[in-house]
């Protein structure tokens, strides 16, 4: 707590020598859209559209070797048939040695609130997963919660529906997608389980890579935007796990899934805010365990709060956010059976930082990472980064 506020100390006068300017509100989430969005809007005005954002990321660790890499770069590209019809993709370079598809489906404009959509998508559940472009989040590392309680970036392939009714102020998404893998055959007559306790179903995305599916799965959000500068969305994810044709007569093979999210954008002049909260409810986790040797906890649980305040007047181009975020997320919020609860996987971050954006489109970041968990300290880190995104 002391560590917190001093922290909150250190932001408040920081932002106390910005000048005040009343003005129209900034990074205002109801206006903002991800790659794809941007795309299917039209807003480049051709038929073909080719864009790209990418990540270049500095980390160092307290008493260890600093990490330099080109995390990420994404090549868009987009095709407009006619009025109704329109396809997207992204494709992914990772680490400059793995390539990946990361989104590539139809959209079909049905009706003026409504479009049919099929492919390999985004699964929309919290913000980070469908908005993770490097100049729409603060922290040069995305929020941990995306990546251990909602495995950003989660997509896989399905089909539904997608549109919004703007004279209530809604949105909506509804997809069909296959699963989670949770189990292999060991080819020893025996199963391999995917599925763990540190890293919760990260490991069990399939990503498109020849997809197993024995029952689908329910992906649902709502996004409210009624309130001038504020987001809020409701997102379900429902189903179960897909295990291979092999291993999926053994007790135990396939787990249930109930996972609810619950997000906040906010922007007003120039501050800024966003909070989240994730539960995963998993079940027949104790069987799953028994059968593969794992620990994997029967919930996953994540949120985090994030203040933000551009230092710079109103009126300029450049935008420099000052920011905290304050973050907990457990993948062993609850087990099952003789799993005994790992108190190390219960974790605490607290990052604060500057993003500045030097123009539309180009962020530098910095900042500095206080970790810890139940279990035991983990070695704090600062942050460097560049982002792009046209």
């Amino acid at each position: 707590m002391k560590k917190l506020s001093l922290l909150i100390t250190i932001l408040i006068a920081s932002i106390s020598y910005a000048q005040t300017v009343q003005d129209s509100i900034t990074f205002d989430p109801q206006k903002q859209l991800n790659a794809a969005q941007r795309i299917l809007s039209g807003n480049y005005g051709k038929s073909v559209t080719v864009g790209a954002y990418g990540e270049l990321t500095y980390n160092q660790p307290e008493a260890a070797n600093g990490e330099l890499d080109v995390q990420r770069l994404v090549l868009l590209f987009g095709y407009k048939f006619n009025d109704k019809t329109q396809f997207v993709t992204e494709v992914e370079f990772e680490h400059v040695e793995e390539v990946f598809v990361e989104q590539a489906f139809v959209n079909y404009a049905i009706a003026p609130n409504m479009s049919i959509r099929g492919g390999l998508m985004l699964v929309p559940m919290g913000i980070v997963n469908e908005f993770h472009e490097p100049t729409t989040f603060n922290g040069v590392e995305r929020p941990a919660t995306d990546n251990v309680i909602i495995p950003t970036t989660w997509r896989e392939i399905g089909f539904g529906v997608t549109g919004r009714f703007n004279d209530i102020s809604l949105g909506y998404q509804a997809y069909v997608f296959n699963g989670f893998k949770s189990t292999i055959s060991d080819g020893e007559g025996g199963v391999t389980g995917i599925l763990k306790g540190s890293n919760g179903l990260r490991s069990g995305r399939q990503k498109a890579i020849k997809s197993t599916v024995d029952s689908p799965t329910l992906s649902t959000k709502l996004d409210y935007y009624g309130i001038p500068g504020l987001r809020l969305g409701l997102a379900g994810y429902f189903g179960k796990t897909q295990a291979a044709d092999d291993v999926e007569q053994f007790d135990g093979a396939n787990i249930g899934i109930s996972m609810i999210g619950l997000d906040a954008r906010y922007a007003y002049q120039r501050f800024t805010a966003r909070g989240q909260f994730i539960r995963a409810s998993l079940s027949d986790t104790e069987a799953y365990n028994n059968l593969t040797g794992m620990d994997l906890g029967s919930a996953l649980q994540g949120w985090y709060l994030e203040g933000a305040y551009n230092l710079l007047p109103q009126e300029n181009a450049q935008r420099l956010f000052a920011f905290l975020r304050y973050e907990k997320y457990d993948t062993h919020a609850e087990t099952d059976g003789a799993l005994v609860r790992n108190d190390s996987y219960n974790k605490t971050d607290i990052t604060t930082g500057l993003s500045y954006h030097i123009a539309p489109g180009v962020v530098f970041k910095g900042d500095y990472q206080f970790r810890d968990s139940e279990g035991g300290d983990i070695a704090n880190r600062l942050n460097f980064g560049i982002g792009v995104w046209f």
